[in-house]
C-alpha cells in the first residue's frame, strides 16, 4: 500500500477467555470507535473468538449487534487470534493490501480515537503500526498509578508489542505466517517476523488502549506478568 491508496476494509478481532466482566465495556468502545472514525470506509467489522469460555462471555457477543462471534476450544491465544484473522481474511472483500487487522484483548479498552489512529497509519503506508497501553487506574491504588507514571514518563511508550494494541495489513501478516499457536507473546513473535520482512512498522504513542491492570491475567507472562514485576 502506497501512502494516500484507498483502505477498502478493516476488521476488529478481539479473543476471549471467560471476560464477562470486562467484555461489554470492551464492545463498547469499539462501538464508539467505530462511530468516531473520521474517515469511513466501505466495510467494517468485528469478530470474537471465544475460546473455551465456560462463563457468560459466549451470551454477551452473540447479542451484541453487529458482532461476529467463533467458539472454538483452543486454550491458547496465539491459535485464538490466529483464527479469528483468518477467518477475517477468507471473508474478505477487498485485497489483501487493502486490510487492515487490528488486534485487542476482552480486558481492554478502546479510546474513541483507535480506528482512527489505526486507518490513519495504514494510509499512511505503515504495515504495522504498534500502540501504547495504560492500566485501568481503578485497579491500581491511587500511589502504585502515580508510580506508574512516573515509571513510564521517560520511557518509550511503544517499547513493547502489545496484542491489545497492534494493527497489521492482511498481505504482510499472511506472509510473514500469522500469529503462531504461543500460549503467551503470540505478538511479540509475529511481530520480529514483519521486522525480518522489513515492513513498515509505526510506533504510536498516542494511540492507547486501557487495560486490566489484575495481577493474575490468563497467561503467566502477559500483561499481568509486567504489572506484578513493577507493583
Amino acid at each position: 500500500m502506497t501512502p494516500g491508496e484507498p483502505l477498502d476494509e478493516f476488521a476488529v478481532v478481539i479473543p476471549v477467555n471467560n471476560e464477562d466482566q470486562h467484555l461489554p465495556a470492551c464492545l463498547a468502545a469499539v462501538d464508539t470507535a467505530l462511530r468516531q472514525l473520521r474517515h469511513p470506509l466501505p466495510r467494517l467489522r468485528v469478530v470474537v473468538v471465544l475460546d473455551a469460555c465456560t462463563d457468560g462471555s459466549a451470551a454477551i457477543a452473540t447479542r451484541w449487534p453487529g458482532v461476529e462471534t467463533l467458539e472454538v476450544e483452543f486454550r491458547n491465544v496465539g491459535a485464538a487470534r490466529e483464527h479469528g484473522v483468518r477467518h477475517v481474511i477468507d471473508g474478505s472483500l477487498a485485497p489483501a493490501s487493502r486490510l487492515w487487522l487490528a488486534n485487542t484483548d476482552a480486558d481492554s479498552t478502546v479510546p474513541g480515537e483507535w480506528i482512527s489512529h489505526h486507518v490513519e497509519a495504514a494510509r499512511a503506508g505503515a504495515v504495522v503500526m504498534l500502540g501504547a497501553i495504560r492500566p485501568d487506574p481503578r485497579d491500581l491504588s491511587p500511589s502504585k498509578y502515580r508510580d506508574w507514571q512516573r515509571r513510564h514518563a521517560a520511557a518509550p511508550a511503544t517499547a513493547r508489542v502489545h496484542g491489545a494494541n497492534l494493527g497489521v495489513r492482511a498481505d504482510a501478516y499472511l506472509e510473514a505466517g500469522g500469529f503462531p499457536a504461543y500460549p503467551e507473546h503470540e505478538d511479540v513473535a509475529l511481530v520480529e517476523s514483519l521486522r525480518r520482512l522489513g515492513a513498515v512498522i509505526q510506533s504510536n504513542a498516542e494511540c492507547w488502549v486501557q487495560t486490566s491492570a489484575r495481577i493474575a491475567g490468563r497467561t503467566p507472562g502477559g500483561y499481568a506478568a509486567h504489572v506484578r514485576a513493577f507493583y
